[in-house]
């Protein structure tokens, strides 16, 4: 069986032409009952060695971290004496790196290559952070929002410079959202810095800008998932990651705002929550991604369950918010298809030509990423 991946890697190596591969997809999905644009493939399996590898690279990682946290520690490049060294995380980046120029570069694995891709960056930024902290004393950073905002602006801008040099070498699609995340890393520090003492008063405007942050992210996916309509090149794969951390930077602070996640919410809050989601599924189908369906659930789990106490189902209203929207969902992913045309063919064209076909047959062949 061959992977999207294996089959635009024989396309940019002339193994096969950019028809023939678009032929094999189309046949394959042929044999399928339901059109594969629509099930939101990503690569992260390959086979059971990527969760061999996988966990046997965890715990190598792990025992590198513990390995330069001691070392740290004993020569004195800890914080505070006995606090997080900047040695256990920059071993473990350097190991990560290693560990990819085999497993990723040349084995192509898809889940090792995931978790060393995310080793690798969060190492660099712990590492740059705690190398800040000791350069500048952790001393300095009692009581002084400000400067923690710049180090921790620093440390992501670091970060993200890791993030787009392994983008260069290995292509590993969640590197883009990984550096991402980094700049909004980089946004929310500075923006805390120049607050300074009045961020802790300043929730509602840290929030409304990660929701900006969070809107930026999204229309950046959309431009990845824009240049790949027909889901067959990796550029989809980065779309898919960039969504699933855009929907979080987006529904939480949503929500937040709303007063809708306070453990005190009304009748009318409750049902303000249902609709919120209601729109979230609408717009899911139109991008054809399930990310923010996710992101969301725990609130509309929330909002029903205190609905129907409310109503009086104190002992049955987790059991009945379960049964309603497990249904619900599993409804709608058998359904997927219909309801995706059903949303998008009333869109005006230019909103339409931006979005993934709905028509599987009106895919044309693609050169891979």
């Amino acid at each position: 069986m061959y992977s999207q991946n294996e089959l635009d890697e024989a396309v940019a190596a002339g193994a096969i032409s950019a028809e023939a591969a678009a032929s094999l997809r189309a046949h394959i999905e042929r044999q399928h009952s339901s059109p594969t644009v629509d099930e939101e493939q990503f690569r992260l399996l390959t086979g059971f060695n990527d969760i061999f590898v996988a966990i046997a690279a965890a715990i190598l990682l792990f025992s590198v971290a513990w390995i330069g946290q001691r070392i740290g520690a004993g020569l004195g490049l800890a914080i505070e004496g006995e606090g997080p060294s900047p040695l256990g995380p920059l071993a473990v980046a350097a190991t990560a790196w290693a560990l990819a120029l085999f497993f990723t570069a040349r084995r192509r694995m898809a889940l090792p290559s995931i978790l060393l891709l995310l080793a690798f960056v969060g190492g660099v930024f712990a590492a740059a952070a705690f190398t800040l902290v000791l350069a500048i004393g952790p001393e300095q950073l009692e009581d002084n929002v400000q400067l923690a905002g710049i180090l921790g602006a620093a440390a992501g801008g670091i970060a993200a410079a890791s993030a787009w040099l392994h983008w260069k070498r290995f292509r590993v699609p969640i590197t883009v959202a990984a550096g991402a995340a980094a700049v909004a890393a980089i946004a929310v520090g500075l923006l805390v810095a120049a607050l300074g003492d009045t961020a802790d008063n300043a929730r509602d405007l840290i929030l409304g800008f990660v929701l900006l942050l969070g809107i930026g992210t999204f229309l950046f996916a959309m431009s990845w998932d824009g240049s790949d309509r027909a889901r067959i090149t990796r550029r989809s794969d980065v779309a898919f990651w960039l969504h699933l951390l855009a929907a979080p930077m987006i529904v939480h602070p949503v929500f937040t705002l709303l007063g809708l996640n306070d453990g005190n919410a009304t009748i009318g809050e409750g049902l303000v929550v249902v609709l919120l989601y209601v729109v979230i599924g609408i717009t899911a189908l139109a991008i054809d991604r399930r990310a923010l369906l996710v992101s969301a659930l725990a609130y509309v789990l929330w909002a029903l369950s205190d609905l129907l106490e409310r109503f009086g189902a104190v002992e049955l209203n987790i059991a009945l918010t379960a049964l309603v929207i497990g249904s619900s969902l599993l409804l709608l992913s058998a359904f997927w298809s219909q309801a995706r045309a059903a949303v998008v063919r009333p869109l005006p064209d230019g909103i339409r030509d931006r979005l993934p076909i709905v028509n599987r047959s009106a895919a044309t062949p693609q050169p891979a990423a």
